[in-house]
């Protein structure tokens, strides 16, 4: 209705124009050539019906011209002129961070400009055929052959899912008759058509708007029976419902890839699979995968729940603090929120046996180092908390980029400079690389090694509890910063994903 409303005064316009151009000074003098009387209004009656015929085809005409032009789509440019446009998926997908860098690094590596363009996964095979697009960096399914793509080199091999609210399915064949929703055009709803073969009667629906952690989320709520997701997007949502359960593989484990046009430019084709064999070898593929993915299966589902549960009972007290500190220090305070639960559970009053105190759980020794007096002040705690993890990055060298100086710098919190030092040199006598997480997470378990303690400095440490803590900080600040968007006071309570994404259902 709308764009009818938009559209009837324009045709109006035209229907004005064409009929000043009928009877404009253009025309030949039509009573000197014989179609009209001298006078009389007779004449001019027979002159308009014969012109009624002119009059049509000049509008169909000039619609069809408007149609032409403003219907028309412009394939892009030959990406050599130093533009790729790729298609990411959209703002509330889980996958979006990585997809994005991943795209970045590619062209980077072209030396040419990225132009991301967002949308649904449904939307890609329209936008490849019409060129409007140089490739999607959506990861699609690449085990089946399809004729509406070609892919590039597959980067992450993945299973798909099943995930039902109740009565959990235990064998393939009790999905006959279970309403399954996916995202259309998404490798889950590949996955199912691959799954057709061994189980015939299998029947799902598709949508179009909604990424597979909305629908997995919806799961959660109730709203739907069962969904697929992969085991990525699986282990992140169950953070969000804790009773959530992934049964079995749906089909064989999802080999995704970047997809390009059937008749995409060869040396397109070839820089792509040259760019993913380069980052494969150098370790830049695996870090990444790290990066995105490598925390979420750290919380068991009693954790999940009370760390849900006090997000809401207890964080209240205590955010604007943490907000102060990090305005005091540039670290988020989503982090340091995250730092202080898997310190205390936010809990001011908290003591070890070993000493350490308050709701950062600071030692005597840092305590005097950064001033406090009373580290049972919730306040004094969290402000020299954050003062120290800032410290402690600045004294790491300063080629070390983020993320990976902040989770050094918080191995270096729990256990110590020194012992993250220790492990660091070992790191590096391994041949890895001691400025990387990922890498220095491998070896730092080591350092409790009695054997190795003639090779470290500081002595033996619990190494592996500190790769523990980061990795569950980790998961903390994520989950923070996507359920702490600001929600309108008079809504109801929202979903888990509408929290991430600052969005209402």
């Amino acid at each position: 209705m709308a764009e009818r409303v938009g559209f009837e005064p324009t045709v109006g316009i035209y229907l004005r124009l064409i009929s000043s151009q009928v009877h404009s000074t253009t025309l030949p003098p039509l009573r000197e050539v014989g179609i009209l009387p001298a006078s009389g209004k007779i004449g001019q009656n027979v002159l308009m019906r014969s012109l009624l015929p002119l009059q049509f085809a000049v509008l169909i005409a000039l619609l069809f011209w408007l149609w032409t032009r403003y219907t028309a789509i412009e394939p892009v440019p030959d990406w050599h002129q130093g533009e790729l446009v790729v298609i990411l998926p959209p703002a509330n997908s889980l996958d979006l961070p990585f997809d994005r860098e991943l795209a970045e690094l590619f062209a980077e590596q072209l030396h040419v400009k990225l132009k991301p363009l967002q949308r649904l996964p449904y939307q890609v095979t329209t936008m490849l055929a019409s060129h409007q697009a140089h490739f999607s960096a959506i990861g699609m399914r690449s085990n089946e052959q399809n004729p509406a793509f070609q892919f590039g080199t597959p980067y992450q091999t993945l299973r798909e899912k099943i995930v039902c609210g109740d009565k959990p399915p235990k064998r393939p064949q009790d999905l006959i008759g279970r309403k399954i929703v996916v995202t259309a055009g998404s490798e889950q709803d590949a996955a199912l058509i691959a799954a057709l073969p061994t189980i015939p009667a299998l029947r799902w629906t598709t949508v179009k708007k909604k990424m597979p952690n909305t629908l997995l989320d919806e799961v959660g709520a109730s709203k739907i029976d069962c969904t697929v997701g992969n085991e990525e997007q699986v282990a992140t949502m169950r953070n969000y419902h804790p009773t959530m359960v992934a049964t079995f593989d749906i089909a064989p484990p999802s080999d995704l890839a970047w997809v390009l046009p059937p008749d995409a430019d060869p040396d397109l084709l070839q820089q792509m699979h040259d760019f993913f064999e380069q980052i494969r070898e150098d370790g830049t593929l695996h870090r990444l995968l790290e990066q995105y993915y490598g925390y979420n299966e750290r919380l068991v589902p009693m954790d999940a729940a009370a760390f849900l549960t006090k997000i809401h009972t207890v964080l209240p007290h205590y955010r604007s603090l943490f907000q102060e500190a990090a305005t005091l220090t540039g670290n988020e305070w989503q982090l340091l929120a995250a730092m202080a639960y898997r310190e205390s559970h936010w809990n001011p009053l908290a003591t070890s046996p070993t000493g350490v105190r308050g709701i950062m759980m600071l030692t005597g020794d840092t305590a005097d180092r950064m001033g406090v007096s009373n580290r049972l002040d919730a306040r004094s705690s969290i402000i020299a908390g954050a003062q120290y993890l800032q410290l402690l990055k600045d004294q790491l060298p300063l080629r070390i980029t983020e993320p990976d100086r902040t989770w050094l710098a918080l191995a270096a919190y729990n256990q110590g400079m020194g012992h993250l030092e220790d492990a660091r040199v070992l790191t590096q006598r391994r041949g890895l690389n001691p400025d990387l997480w990922v890498d220095v997470k491998k070896v730092m378990p080591r350092i409790s090694n009695p054997n190795l303690a003639d090779q470290l400095k500081y002595g033996t440490a619990r190494g592996g509890e500190a790769v523990i803590y980061v990795e569950t900080v980790r998961l903390y600040y994520e989950m923070l910063k996507r359920l702490t968007r600001e929600t309108a006071p008079s809504q109801p309570k929202p979903s888990a994903l509408s929290l991430m994404f600052g969005r209402n259902e």
